[in-house]
């Protein structure tokens, strides 16, 4: 019934979530191959920004969503959602016509393409992927494509935070192997001053086993003089996905 929109799904970072893949292939497209990723591994690497869907196939499909609650249409999904070359076009037509909330959950390969940094101003909750801070824990977690430097997204991401009015967002995802780097990626947030910080482990569908809850208090202390919010302690809404083979298919088995 709806091929780019799934959910909504109770999210542990936005409360009730209607997804909006607007890559939406049956390939994974993604300028990243993380070690841990829920959906699996990358079938396509790219870091070209272009439209994959028409503006229009998505808008009709949220004009068919059955009345129900929405906290955020929240752009991510099966791949990249910033290599969607419509990301603003669509935003700005929800916070038009819906009166909606977008967010937008990026992996941060493309913030440093000025122009990206410019069409997702609009959105009203921005959430940046760091899960390392060193070149070398960033292609062993992150195995990014095209040549990407950390340094220089980490730059670009202090560059648009001085700009932002919205919502300003670090995910950092934990595992074994960048355990080691959790000082440096709290330094960063320390001068970054996110609003808040979302602090996950691997839960759901991975090749990567999460960290114990003992492990995990290790990061928690770390961080604990910023403000952060964690995928073991934040309250969930119950909700029922439209369809849940589409939602699991971009999500992964675990809701």
């Amino acid at each position: 019934m709806f091929k780019y929109i799934y959910g909504p799904v109770s999210s542990w970072r936005l409360g009730v979530s209607l997804g909006i893949d607007l890559i939406s292939q049956e390939k994974k497209i993604c300028s990243f191959d993380c070690v841990y990723c829920q959906i699996g591994k990358t079938d396509v690497f790219s870091c070209e920004r272009r439209i994959f869907v028409p503006t229009r196939d998505v808008i009709n499909e949220i004009k068919n969503l059955p009345d129900v609650e929405i906290d955020y249409y929240t752009f991510s999904g099966r791949g990249e959602p910033t290599l969607a070359g419509n990301l603003n076009e669509a935003a700005l037509w929800i916070k038009k016509e819906k009166r909606g909330r977008c967010a937008l959950l990026t992996n941060s390969s493309t913030i440093t393409d000025v122009s990206v940094q410019e069409e997702i101003m609009v959105m009203d909750l921005v959430s940046f992927k760091i899960d390392a801070v060193t070149q070398e824990t960033f292609e062993r977690i992150n195995r990014p494509c095209c040549g990407i430097k950390i340094e220089k997204i980490l730059q670009n991401i202090e560059n648009f935070r001085k700009k932002f009015k919205g919502v300003f967002t670090i995910q950092s995802m934990f595992v074994e192997e960048n355990m080691e780097e959790a000082q440096h990626i709290a330094e960063i947030c320390r001068k970054l001053k996110p609003d808040i910080v979302y602090l996950n482990t691997p839960l759901r569908n991975s090749d990567v086993p999460p960290l114990s809850k003992e492990q995990f208090k290790v990061i928690e202390e770390i961080f604990k003089d910023i403000r952060y919010l964690t995928v073991f302690g934040a309250h969930k809404k119950n909700v029922k996905p439209i369809s849940l083979a589409d939602t699991i298919k971009r999500r992964g088995k675990k809701l």
